[in-house]
């Protein structure tokens, strides 16, 4: 589609409405085509040949070599972090910022963004330093980030009208319930799990939102089953939390569920997004990647959460983290069984 006009009569005024106005700094975002190109097929009423035509309409390219429209893409933040690079992976196209280029706790870095070529955000950057917001410095850092930070950026797309993917934690809840479904009331237990409810709260707000859920994060990075592989590696025997109980969530899983809801149609709303499986403790996974990596699971010790963090500078964790799968299942993605990943665990699928 595009646009063109011609003046019929001298001294004629013409107005029409924009949402951007042009601008040197906008040309790129701009594109033309030869009026006469007889591809076109454009029947101009005083032919051009007799018209007032403007050098540098007179220059522009024909059809066939004029540059398309570049298209709006998804802009992805915390494009650093174990989740930011899976999305990347799943969004080949996407504008992707790590935290040195857009960093929620800095608003004006949010505001240079170049919001009109973003068709939709996916926020997967958050503070998660889970024991240290349980400090004077820490909590002041995670509500920065995590509450006023998610404000602003929904604000920002909701200034753009473009869909928000929000990243949500399975730490807004107490554990109480062995399984949460999404209309659970928030009750978490320390100050990341608060700041995570509120930011959930805000972005709620917002009409064109996704809040996904997820719970016990694996990727490429520092993670649970990469120190339980190195430590399998080395020889070590490590004692580990038995009482605690939830799903792995591989970040190549949560990606491509993402991408699912922003491709699919699916109606606006929070969606719990975790793998699939049995419900496990910390200490069960850490015995099957023992085993998968060719030890004993009798070489885990299994540990109370309460001995575990005697003496420890440690915050309350959720005793039940599982999260129920029937609403994302619905859409029509169905997430694969964390077992099926984890047998990579030793191969070093899930460093």
């Amino acid at each position: 589609m595009g646009n063109a006009y011609q003046t019929l009569e001298p001294a004629t005024a013409y107005a029409y409405l924009v949402n951007e106005h042009w601008s040197p700094e906008a040309k790129e975002r701009y594109t033309f085509v030869q009026l006469g190109d007889p591809v076109l097929g454009i029947d101009w009423p005083i032919p051009l040949e007799r018209a007032t035509v403007s050098d540098a309409d007179r220059t522009h390219p024909v059809l066939a070599d004029s540059r398309p429209v570049t298209a709006p893409r998804p802009l992805i933040l915390g494009a650093g972090g174990q989740l930011g690079r899976a999305l990347q992976q799943a969004l080949p196209g996407a504008i992707a910022l790590p935290r040195a280029e857009a960093d929620l706790a800095d608003p004006e870095s949010l505001d240079r963004i170049e919001w009109r070529d973003v068709s939709a955000v996916v926020n997967a950057a958050a503070y998660t330093a889970v024991d240290a917001a349980e400090s004077a410095e820490g909590r002041r850092e995670a509500w920065t980030t995590n509450v006023t930070g998610v404000a602003h950026l929904t604000r920002l797309a909701a200034e753009r009208g473009v869909p928000l993917v929000h990243v949500s934690s399975d730490y807004v809840f107490d554990g109480t319930a062995e399984e949460h479904d999404e209309d659970e009331a928030f009750s978490p237990l320390g100050v990341y799990g608060q700041t995570k409810a509120a930011g959930d709260a805000i972005v709620a707000g917002y009409p064109r939102h996704y809040i996904v859920r997820t719970s016990w994060v694996v990727g490429e990075g520092k993670n649970f089953v990469a120190t339980m592989r190195k430590l399998a590696e080395k020889g070590i025997s490590p004692s580990v939390v038995d009482d605690q109980f939830g799903r792995l969530s591989f970040t190549e899983d949560i990606a491509a569920g993402i991408v699912h809801l922003l491709e699919s149609g699916a109606g606006y709303g929070t969606y719990n997004l975790t793998n699939a499986g049995p419900v496990q403790s910390w200490a069960d996974i850490a015995a099957d990647v023992f085993e998968l990596c060719g030890r004993s699971s009798g070489d885990v010790s299994r540990v109370g959460s309460a001995e575990y963090a005697a003496g420890k500078d440690m915050a309350l964790r959720p005793m039940h983290s599982a999260l129920r799968l029937d609403k994302i299942r619905s859409t029509g993605f169905i997430p694969p069984p964390a077992r099926d990943r984890l047998t990579g665990a030793c191969a070093g699928d899930a460093s």
